[in-house]
């Protein structure tokens, strides 16, 4: 359930930020990365989805910022948005990591913590705090571009999946969900594929 103020409509639309320059197989997060293709058409495509009228809110990093300016002409950026930081495996090939450290990953994916980053649990931490603070009651509409990361918080805490099944949401680049709140209730209405 979300605290929605006792009643009424929320749609919330969650977009991810276009594809970056990173070559396939990369570790990154919290490195600030430019797009690797301009982000109008994306943001063309993307208006035809949202509602007429809408409070826009961004990660700082620079790859959901241009797509949110696009979007709008004053989004409220967060820092608490921005993605996990895998702190010294940043721009580093999934390829050359320690296998034993990808399986102590794999095998506690919000606990383990890269050497010099942040737990999954501290980013969803964040993130949540971040989204409180929108306060989703005082919005019919809500816009968010971020990351992978945070938009599955968001999305599994609002609609409720375990957190262990957070992981299995998908978010493309480029891409919205949207989730509409009734009465307290979220549930994910569309995928934009």
């Amino acid at each position: 359930m979300v605290d929605d103020g006792g009643g009424g409509f929320i749609e919330l639309h969650l977009i991810r930020h276009p594809r970056t320059v990173a070559p396939a197989g990369t570790c990154y997060g919290a490195t600030d990365l430019a797009l690797a293709h301009d982000p109008r058409s994306a943001a063309d495509r993307l208006h035809e989805l949202l509602p007429a009228r809408y409070t826009l809110a961004s990660s700082p990093a620079t790859r959901c910022l241009q797509l949110a300016q696009l979007l709008g002409p004053t989004p409220q950026v967060d820092e608490r948005l921005r993605e996990m930081d895998f702190g010294d495996w940043e721009m580093q090939s999934f390829d050359r990591l320690p296998r034993s450290a990808i399986d102590a990953w794999a095998a506690d994916p919000f606990g383990f913590r890269p050497p010099g980053g942040e737990t999954a649990a501290e980013m969803a931490s964040r993130v949540l705090d971040a989204l409180q603070d929108l306060g989703l009651r005082e919005h019919a509409g809500l816009v968010i571009v971020a990351h992978g990361g945070p938009l599955r918080v968001i999305a599994g805490q609002l609609a409720g999946v375990p957190r262990s099944d957070w992981l299995g949401l998908s978010f493309d680049f480029g891409r919205a969900t949207r989730i509409d709140i009734v009465d307290g209730k979220a549930s994910i209405v569309w995928r934009d594929r």
